[in-house]
């Protein structure tokens, strides 16, 4: 536990409460026995707005205990944004987690991120392509982060974690609540890399419907750029491309995702005709990142499942249910 005790801890549970409220109250409040202490009224000055209903500050800080508990049994940390040790790019949001649940180790600040994701459903060329461009980022250093979803998310970190540099994932629900399960291998490998699994949400929370649209603005935000490998017009990928032009990052696509035939009514064809930029392999990201190509990065890296089998294993693959 940190030197502010469970004050922050608590304070992201207020219910009644909107983020930037209790980023407010972060910033306002360095101990506990300050926020006890507090009246309805005093919090509505704070705040700068009425509340609807309060609490029983008894009541939450026990539950904030409790979640502290399990975190220790559990090998998870919670980092707050009243603490240095934040993530520097998600202060940059404009409503940023008050508290981040992770197991292993946050990325490092001075390093850039490439956020990549996309559809559950790839076809095989995309599942391929978003493989071969993990690992190629990966081979000069960069690491992904992703949603560890079904599909691309699975194949871009699949790819990256093959070239051996920690991975990051970014869940719709508590960090011990790997969804879907079928990636509970992935999201050890995640872990033996030095990588992390991160999320605003408390251990034991259930993902929800609401949960990952609200995870794919931490995706944007701990990225330098996003690239939206193929997605379709309702696919959940393109919240995280809003997202990553609402906070002003480099928003690319993936060629396979604007072939002739593959969502021409919108989806990641549809960003392309609002102008973002096409990426066919690795080597056009660390071009416009001013990076080194490595003279033994391969375009043509052979798929996780290898040679002539790729395919068909892919197939099998894109069979299973989210």
């Amino acid at each position: 536990m940190n030197k502010r005790g469970l004050l922050d801890l608590i304070i992201s549970l207020l219910p009644g409460l909107k983020t930037v409220d209790k980023i407010s109250l972060l910033k306002f409040f360095n101990r506990e026995e300050e926020l006890y202490a507090q009246s309805k009224r005093d919090i509505e000055k704070i705040i700068g707005h009425e509340l609807k209903v309060f609490w029983d500050i008894n009541e939450i800080r026990d539950k904030a205990g409790r979640i502290d508990t399990i975190c220790d049994m559990r090998s998870i940390k919670w980092v707050s944004f009243a603490e240095s040790a934040y993530p520097p790019l998600l202060r940059e949001m404009y409503d940023p987690p008050p508290v981040v649940f992770f197991r292993g180790n946050l990325p490092d600040p001075e390093k850039s991120l490439l956020g990549m994701v996309g559809t559950r459903r790839p076809s095989p060329e995309a599942a391929d392509q978003a493989y071969k461009i993990g690992r190629g980022v990966g081979q000069a250093g960069v690491s992904v982060v992703s949603g560890l979803a079904l599909g691309i998310d699975a194949m871009s970190h699949r790819g990256n974690l093959a070239a051996g540099v920690p991975g990051y994932a970014v869940l719709g629900s508590g960090v011990d609540e790997i969804y879907p399960s079928a990636n509970r291998h992935l999201a050890k490998k995640i872990l033996e890399t030095g990588g992390a699994l991160i999320s605003e949400y408390p251990p034991g929370v259930r993902p929800g419907k609401w949960t990952f649209p609200a995870r794919n603005r931490i995706i944007s935000a701990l990225s330098r750029s996003v690239l939206i490998v193929q997605a379709p017009k309702k696919s959940g990928a393109l919240i995280t491309a809003a997202f990553a032009l609402e906070q002003g990052k480099e928003l690319w696509v993936a060629s396979c995702g604007v072939k002739q035939g593959a969502f021409d009514n919108g989806g990641t064809c549809g960003l392309v005709r609002e102008g973002a930029d096409v990426i066919y392999t690795h080597r056009d990201i660390l071009e416009r990142w001013g990076m080194e190509i490595a003279s033994n990065a391969d375009d043509d890296v052979t798929g996780w499942a290898g040679g002539k089998n790729f395919i068909s294993s892919i197939a099998d693959f894109l069979k299973i249910e989210i």
